[in-house]
């Protein structure tokens, strides 16, 4: 994949933790979701990836740039990302970014998303 390219958003693909046992999880799912929304990249389906859909996998190869957003360093999303040989351009671990953890609890602050969407940001113009 190439690196300090000038993307088209369709081609930088982020697959985000959705974890469904903590708020970072949620962090990162709708981090991703609004950088999406916003039209900057295309989040895309990391169960497609874990499930081993080829059209997810086909149109994950031919991305140009690769963003990974984990909630916590048990690190699911990128080891499923890793799983089917896809190289990552991009990796935020929010517990990493002064967020804490809290399994079972589900909310999350406007400005814990806005931190991890700048973030996103950033490895989209790297």
């Amino acid at each position: 994949m190439a690196k300090n390219c000038i993307c088209k958003p369709a081609e930088i693909m982020v697959f985000a933790c959705s974890g469904g046992g903590a708020n970072v999880g949620q962090v990162s799912n709708q981090a991703a979701l609004e950088i999406t929304k916003e039209g900057k990249a295309k989040m895309c389906c990391l169960a497609g990836l874990g499930g081993h859909i080829p059209g997810i996998i086909e149109a994950t190869k031919q991305a140009k740039k690769i963003i990974v957003v984990d909630g916590c360093p048990v690190s699911c999303a990128k080891k499923m990302v890793e799983h089917v040989g896809i190289d990552i351009d991009g990796y935020i671990v929010i517990t990493e970014e002064g967020i804490e953890k809290t399994p079972g609890k589900f909310d999350f602050s406007d400005m814990e998303v806005g931190k991890i969407k700048a973030l996103i940001e950033q490895k989209i113009s790297e």
